[in-house]
């Protein structure tokens, strides 16, 4: 007869899947809102009971010993099956409530996500949000992600997605620098004029920008004597005048109408569909996911 395994193993088992996922005792505490010395106490009975050695400790690395990679993707299994059963439960109620987590891009969550907040709280009240803003692509079941916008085409195709709404890649510059400096009418005439551009973090490599003339596609690449790996710097220094940058339409509205950037060379913007929202499969019923999907949808179709 099989031994009925008890809340200590449980919590132990899950203590093991989320360490073994993220690396260390002290991100798997954070995600699971414990304390790190609860997980290691959870992790050493769970070894005691079993056994056996889960975890090769250093004290700058956590790696899993060959029998803990044995049974990570059981233990994985295990808080999958969890967390839907928790989905479930939530969708059986009809009012959102709960905490949403949210994961975007640094642009998009400040720009798109961010604004929404409060009106969408109004409507729902019993909403927590919780927005992670970061450049860098979670996994949304093992950070417990409910909903992710991400720009660009998407590689994981296990997720559910939604295209949000179209914006243009656009030029812009403050009105100081164009009084200073003139208006360029067609692309070639950035050579003549200060530029701001990007690098990308995660490669290194500066941003080429696009330009729609005539019935083509063609990317410049500006030597520009202003990089900045971050486009809020690119919005920012533009808007102190340092010369012509490109933005996102959605990001440059908000200098726009305030009128700290005016658009240059708009004839030859190009325009973009790849901002998408993806949620994983267990989340398909969660109502407060369904809620904010409407509202984005609502707000930007």
């Amino acid at each position: 007869m099989k031994e009925p395994i008890g809340f200590e193993r449980l919590s132990g088992l899950i203590a093991f899947a989320r360490a073994g996922s993220l690396g260390s005792y002290r991100a798997a505490a954070r995600s699971l809102s414990v304390s790190p010395s609860a997980i290691s106490k959870s992790i050493q009975r769970l070894e005691r009971h079993f056994g056996v050695s889960l975890f090769t400790r250093t004290t700058r690395s956590l790696t899993l010993t060959p029998e803990g990679r044995d049974l990570h993707e059981r233990a994985l299994q295990l808080l999958r099956q969890a967390e839907e059963i928790e989905q479930v439960a939530k969708s059986a109620r009809s009012e959102p409530a709960g905490t949403l987590r949210i994961a975007a891009p640094l642009p998009i969550g400040l720009h798109l996500i961010a604004p929404l907040i409060t009106a969408f709280r109004k409507r729902h009240p019993k909403v927590l949000i919780d927005l992670r803003l970061s450049d860098q692509i979670v996994d949304l079941v093992e950070e417990r992600i409910d909903l992710a916008i991400r720009i660009g085409e998407l590689a994981d195709s296990s997720l559910l997605s939604r295209r949000l709404l179209p914006y243009t890649l656009g030029c812009y510059a403050s009105p100081e620098y164009l009084a200073r400096c003139g208006t360029p009418q067609h692309p070639d005439e950035l050579v003549g004029h200060e530029t701001v551009n990007l690098r990308y973090q995660s490669s290194g490599k500066a941003l080429r920008w696009p330009f729609r003339i005539g019935d083509k596609e063609v990317e410049i690449l500006p030597s520009s004597p202003v990089i900045v790996d971050a486009s809020e710097a690119v919005l920012a220094a533009m808007a102190a005048g340092a010369g012509i940058g490109i933005a996102a339409s959605f990001m440059a509205a908000p200098r726009v109408q305030r009128h700290e950037l005016i658009p240059v060379l708009s004839e030859f913007a190009v325009e973009r569909h790849n901002i998408t929202a993806v949620w994983p499969e267990s989340r398909r019923t969660n109502p407060a996911v369904r809620a904010f999907l409407e509202m984005l949808i609502e707000l930007h179709d």
